[in-house]
């Protein structure tokens, strides 16, 4: 009896050898993974590379679809409704890693500008698994916060959430963090246009960690131009890996699709992937986790003559350093898939541990609500 057949991305970390006992597992870059690959193929497991529609499923035996991403905008719903094929996503898995990389951007562009966050006003636009933790952030930096999630407010009711226009007008940093739709009541696609921009009363940084397509690129870049938009933050682009030479140009900080690129992140999408396949063709796998070590990254970090603002950018810059990120994509901006394929997965929060001195008692609370592990506040005041 012939064994089923999984075809899977092989950038997708630590998946080899843990479904090989269940079925036969052929890895392929996302770039090999088309119809004539799958033509024995039961199930299919993906990154966002690769577009799942009629294209490469038609005339296929895929049953299964797993995509070790959070957002689904790949995988054409549509399609796999009428052929009976079942689909997941790991929603969620990389909310940690996208709030570590916000986190960054905002200390870092407020240590690169001299600008004080304490009391700036930052615009929430969605507000699921990552924008919440937007939000924590924002209330930990002292910032007021304004949230936008028309979905959300139709089911909750609208006392949480603002209306868009006041959101616009009122914020000095706002951050998308919307999947990509195009269809239904609240259509995502190019939802920052032209009247998106005209409706901000006052220069702001915008942030985009969603999708690239949810900005209409030319709209951005006449809204530098016009000094609407300042310090722009930009992950995702349309049309990647061809990103746009003259938005990059004018950004405070480019990176490639890699906001939510954690070690941490990374592991809970496999284990989710492999939790659903499993489920799915009753193999029997349960609570499987990758072994990231248990060995804490010990960073020393004396407080004495700082400001709490410039210690939580130490702190965060020891876990990350967006700006190295920025350097590279600006060096190479035609090797965007090759440094997101090759990408050295950062840790999260969690996985370091900070040695305070001479820090206040308050600097120590915020960090350890950030979600770093701390020694003794014994000299904290």
């Amino acid at each position: 009896m012939l064994r089923m057949q999984i075809v899977a991305d092989n950038k997708i970390p630590f998946l080899k050898g843990i479904l090989e006992p269940y079925a036969d597992i052929v890895y392929l870059s996302g770039e090999q993974i088309n119809r004539k690959s799958l033509s024995n193929a039961d199930a299919l497991i993906i990154r966002s590379v690769t577009k799942c529609n009629a294209n490469i499923l038609k005339g296929t035996n895929i049953k299964f679809i797993a995509t070790a991403t959070t957002g689904d905008d790949h995988i054409d719903k549509n399609y796999c409704q009428k052929n009976n094929i079942e689909w997941h996503s790991a929603s969620g898995c990389n909310a940690s890693a996208v709030e570590q990389y916000v986190t960054a951007a905002l200390l870092g562009i407020a240590q690169k500008s001299n600008i004080i966050l304490k009391n700036l006003t930052i615009g929430i636009i969605g507000v699921g698994n990552i924008g919440s933790r937007i939000e924590k952030i924002a209330k930990i930096l002292g910032m007021n916060v304004l949230l936008n999630d028309p979905p959300r407010a139709e089911i909750e009711g609208g006392s949480m959430f603002t209306d868009i226009n006041t959101l616009l007008g009122k914020s000095d940093i706002i951050t998308l963090h919307v999947p990509l739709t195009s269809g239904g009541k609240y259509p995502t696609y190019h939802l920052a246009d032209e009247g998106f921009f005209s409706k901000m009363q006052k220069p702001a940084i915008l942030i985009n960690t969603s999708r690239g397509e949810v900005v209409d690129t030319g709209a951005l870049k006449r809204a530098i131009s016009k000094g609407i938009v300042n310090s722009p933050v930009i992950d995702v682009w349309e049309n990647e890996p061809e990103i746009d030479r003259d938005l990059l140009d004018q950004t405070a900080i480019a990176t490639f699709h890699i906001a939510g690129y954690s070690l941490e992140g990374k592991a809970k999408a496999t284990a989710m992937v492999v939790e659903t396949v499993s489920r799915y063709f009753n193999f029997g796998i349960k609570l499987w986790y990758p072994d990231l070590g248990k060995n804490k990254i010990i960073k020393e970090l004396d407080c004495t003559g700082t400001t709490e603002q410039e210690i939580l950018y130490k702190a965060i810059n020891f876990t990350y350093n967006i700006f190295s990120d920025d350097k590279k994509l600006h060096l190479t901006p035609d090797k965007f898939a090759g440094l997101r394929n090759n990408y050295n997965f950062r840790r999260e929060f969690g996985a370091f541990k900070l040695k305070l001195t001479n820090c206040k008692k308050n600097v120590f609370e915020k960090l350890e609500r950030m979600g770093f592990q701390l020694y003794s506040s014994d000299h904290c005041s």
